[in-house]
């Protein structure tokens, strides 16, 4: 059973909350401009670009991105650019103010990122008998493929903050050292766990319609 179902979220309900997400993304934008602090309106921007991704996925290419997938990435989105911001009137935002912020952040996004991973590999899997990757093989590559991405991230992090600092402009991006690039590697590995444990169960029907479009690219 998945995990939405257990919750028994419904799926007008699950269409709302990312809708209001959505809204509250425009309006994080506008804060960043009226502070004047562009690290807010990039990132909310970013983040609402990604909120319409499953949309553009499934319009475009096909790939069938139900409410709980839909509200699943823009979560992923939504709270990151939210944590750049944080309560009205306050000095500092959620990711300073708050320890576990960036710990939820970081797996739900890396949980995201495995998520991806997982449904690609797994349809070449599947597309292909050139490839067979064991299920014990594939627990192992989710977290490994998380883990390399959470790595490259953190070393964008660590290249525009260090930009930012020699140009004496804000960051659009905070690297706050290397204590908190371990913990943030390991809360990303937490989100690949999840979708190594549970991943067959929700993206069973996105690794059917990649499988679909790799049979039908011309060799």
């Amino acid at each position: 059973m998945r995990i939405r179902d257990k919750l028994r979220i419904s799926t007008h309900r699950q269409q709302q909350l990312s809708r209001a997400m959505q809204v509250i993304l425009i309006g994080l934008v506008f804060i960043g401009l009226d502070r004047g602090d562009i690290g807010i309106v990039v990132n909310a921007s970013v983040g609402l670009g990604v909120t319409y991704l499953p949309a553009i996925l499934e319009r475009d290419y096909r790939i069938p991105m139900d409410t709980g997938l839909t509200l699943w990435i823009s979560s992923a989105a939504f709270l990151h650019a939210l944590g750049t911001v944080g309560l009205p009137g306050s000095e500092t935002n959620f990711y300073a103010g708050i320890w576990w912020w960036d710990h939820l952040t970081h797996a739900l996004s890396s949980s995201v990122v495995a998520g991806a991973g997982y449904a690609t590999v797994r349809a070449l899997d599947e597309h292909t008998d050139a490839i067979y990757l064991p299920p014990r093989f594939m627990f192992v590559f989710i977290l490994l493929f998380v883990l390399a991405f959470g790595v490259f991230w953190e070393v964008i992090e660590f290249a525009i903050s260090g930009v930012a600092e020699l140009a004496g402009t804000g960051s659009v991006l905070t690297q706050y050292g290397l204590d908190d690039t371990l913990m943030d590697l390991v809360f990303d590995a937490v989100g690949g766990l999840i979708v190594a444990l549970w991943g067959t169960a929700h993206l069973s029907d996105v690794v059917g319609a990649i499988q679909t479009r790799l049979e039908r690219t011309p060799r």
